[in-house]
């Protein structure tokens, strides 16, 4: 099958035979010389009809795997009647999505993007103009954390704080104020007469599978009610089911102000979206914000199929449990590697392997045993399978991860 699908198809053909990557795309990341022509499931498959199994999901995106037959029915539906209208009127599959949105959180409105930067974007502008029309000007400033990740423009790489992000783009946009991930006194330190708001990722994704206490959001949440500050959550990554409930907030017992998400909402199609109390939603009115493509027909199809399956009863419970299952079996490979594995972090199906090599090593490996992973910093391997992955896949995700350490592993003496 494979073998006709790249002869029926010269691009992936074609494809198939470079050597590299083309010369005509970006090289804005260091890709890997390789193409798939297809996917199932955990599994994406080459035009060659090599198996790959998918623990990376698209890095968080791809919640229920690669070509699930309801994501498909609902695009391919969509696709037949209309794509594209602009939001200068009315469409009627963001108006569902966004109703659903609103019936399962603590948000009463919700603002349609493309990817999770323009989601924080949004939420980065809702918090400065609350402030604004409440008639406060000078509130604008935003505590964030390090080790965050919040996007790759450039007021979300200022939110970020990561220098090595910063570097060769100018001066970083001002407004954003840095302290210690899970300090909570240097926190209410940093809040000052101009401060807005706190944002914050539950569980750090990029950052290296960081996860915040119960108690320290708590805290943040008592913090922004104290000072009259808006409480802002980036679930880009850890949303969306990931973390074993439908956003890892709800494990904290807490509620935002505003919420960025994205990735897991479109489950591979690009969608984004800032959820916002109605206080928090006040800024944003006619002419303040907007997005071209933001909740089109063809994404909220998609959103909104994503939704169902997510909200399927039993379905967070069996997160919960492949949850388990997989630090089960990542403590095996951490207990036949303890030369090179450190530590495991999860939660839900959001885990991190804390390695005492780089990252990219690990990843290479992986790839040799037809495994993807991907890497994040403070020297942490991502392992971000589908929401919707077999028992045996996770065993056999375990299986190729410490073979691909065996690579890595200096010979016995």
């Amino acid at each position: 099958m494979s073998a006709s699908l790249a002869a029926s198809d010269p691009s992936i053909k074609a494809a198939a035979q470079t050597t590299g990557p083309s010369p005509a795309v970006m090289g804005t990341y260091a890709r890997q010389n390789l193409v798939f022509a297809r996917g199932e499931g955990a599994w994406l498959i080459t035009a060659a009809g090599d198996r790959y199994l998918d623990v990376a999901s698209g890095i968080a995106v791809n919640v229920l795997g690669h070509a699930h037959p309801r994501l498909v029915a609902a695009l391919t539906e969509q696709a037949e009647k209309l794509w594209h209208t602009s939001n200068l009127y009315r469409v009627e599959g963001q108006e569902r999505l966004a109703e659903r949105l609103v019936g399962v959180t603590f948000a009463d409105k919700v603002f349609f993007c493309n990817s999770g930067a323009e989601a924080c974007e949004a939420a980065i502008k809702a918090a400065r103009r609350y402030h604004f029309v409440a008639g406060n000007p000078d509130r604008w400033r935003i505590i964030a954390f390090s080790g965050a990740f919040h996007g790759r423009t450039l007021a979300t790489i200022a939110a970020g704080g990561n220098p090595k992000y910063l570097e060769g783009f100018g001066p970083p946009v001002e407004g954003f104020d840095h302290v210690p991930f899970g300090d909570l006194a240097a926190t209410e330190q940093a809040i000052g007469p101009e401060t807005a708001a706190i944002m914050i990722e539950p569980t750090q994704g990029e950052g290296g599978v960081n996860i915040a206490s119960a108690e320290f959001l708590q805290g943040l949440r008592a913090l922004c009610d104290k000072h009259g500050l808006l409480l802002v959550l980036d679930e880009v990554q850890c949303g969306m089911g990931r973390s074993g409930k439908l956003f890892a907030h709800e494990w904290a017992g807490i509620t935002p102000d505003l919420m960025a998400i994205a990735k897991g909402i479109g489950g591979g199609f690009p969608l984004g979206a800032l959820l916002a109390t109605e206080k928090a939603a006040q800024g944003l009115t006619p002419g303040t914000h907007g997005s071209t493509f933001g909740g089109n027909p063809l994404a909220t199809a998609v959103g909104c199929a994503v939704l169902d399956a997510v909200l399927e009863p039993g379905f967070l419970d069996a997160v919960r449990q492949k949850e388990l299952r997989l630090k089960q079996a990542l403590a095996a490979v951490k207990d036949a590697h303890p030369d090179l594995v450190e530590e495991v972090r999860s939660q839900g199906l959001l885990t991190g392997i804390k390695v005492k090599v780089a990252p990219a090593e690990v990843v290479k490996a992986a790839l040799a045993e037809k495994l993807l992973v991907a890497g994040a910093s403070d020297n942490v391997v991502r392992v971000l399978p589908p929401l919707n992955i077999a028992d045996e896949e996770i065993a056999e995700a375990a299986q190729r991860l410490s073979r691909a350490l065996d690579r890595l592993s200096p010979p016995a003496t």
